[in-house]
């Protein structure tokens, strides 16, 4: 599926994980969770290139620098590069209680190609 890469941009006791992620073309990474009882969830500052952004059931979403994604805690999505782009994001995981990620299955070669 490619390569991603992270780039921390906060050190390790900030109160708020921050980081540039970066997916080569094509690159996604898995259907995930971010799982919360209370607060939670993350959003994503997109920075450069174009991606995807994807929730279980419905269409995705176009992305482009600029655009900003809010993505509920206890929703199954994905998100990544288009297949003839580099897309970059700002990750902000939003602070919250028994935070954790659960991560999926694979978003397939087939339904990639569909978008």
């Amino acid at each position: 599926m490619g390569q991603s890469y992270l780039n921390p941009l906060v050190g390790p006791d900030a109160n708020l994980f921050l980081a540039n992620v970066t997916f080569e073309p094509g690159c996604r990474n898995n259907w995930h969770i971010h799982h919360a009882t209370n607060g939670g969830g993350q959003i994503l500052i997109c920075v450069d290139g174009e991606g995807w952004y994807q929730e279980e059931g419905k269409s995705a979403q176009s992305l482009k620098p600029g655009d900003v994604v809010e993505i509920p805690p206890n929703v199954k999505h994905w998100h990544g590069a288009k297949a003839d782009s580099w897309f970059s994001h700002i990750a902000i995981e939003v602070p919250g209680e028994n935070t954790s990620n659960e991560w999926l299955e694979e978003v397939s070669d087939e339904e990639y190609s569909k978008l």
